[in-house]
């Protein structure tokens, strides 16, 4: 089967939208999806950048949340809702996303905790948050997150993450990458990137 690669973090709001929709698109083309959750800060950092995008322009700031809110009543998703702190510090989800790697709980995770974020108007960076999400999906929230914070391999995994892609040439959020290497950013180069993979 062919496949794309996801390359998301959870701060990241547009992610929030090619989450939501990645799996049904994949589906419907005969695609699988592997989910690679990486940080941006290093990134961003490699870039002279210190803050998110939205906050260093303010008027690029303003368009685009009013831009996301538009794209979630085009895709009748609930409306994204700009939280308290952002952006927000997903180190911890990112572990367990890392760590949900080849489970069948890895995608609802990542599509609860982006929920719980940007409608639900929870702290990314709260244990709870985390826990919470899980313990809705049935499994052992407090268990899981504990080993998140003691696995050094599961920190490890998350560097690597992070470093191939860097490597890839990833520079933003979400990205999306095929066999063949060709590179896709952003959520509105979903589709493409999924017709993409079909030619690999």
């Amino acid at each position: 089967m062919k496949k794309i690669t996801f390359w998301f973090e959870f701060a990241s709001t547009y992610s929030y939208l090619a989450a939501m929709r990645i799996e049904s698109l994949a589906q419907a083309a005969g695609v699988a999806v592997e989910w690679k959750p990486f940080l941006l800060g290093p990134i961003f950092a490699g870039q002279g950048l210190t803050d998110s995008p939205f906050n260093v322009f303010p008027i690029k700031g303003a368009y685009t949340w009013r831009d996301l809110e538009r794209e979630c009543i085009k895709y009748g998703f609930p409306v994204l809702q700009k939280p308290a702190v952002f952006p927000g510090n997903g180190l911890l989800p990112a572990r367990v996303a890392t760590l949900g790697t080849n489970t069948n709980w890895q995608a609802d995770f990542v599509r609860g905790v982006y929920t719980a974020q940007f409608v639900g108007g929870k702290a990314l960076a709260d244990t709870e948050t985390s826990v919470g999400v899980l313990d809705a999906l049935g499994v052992d929230g407090a268990a899981i997150v504990e080993k998140t914070m003691s696995d050094q391999g599961v920190k490890d995994a998350l560097k690597a993450n992070t470093v191939v892609a860097q490597e890839l040439g990833v520079f933003g959020a979400p990205t999306f990458t095929c066999a063949d290497g060709e590179l896709f950013w952003g959520n509105d180069r979903l589709d493409d990137a999924v017709a993409w993979a079909l030619r690999g």
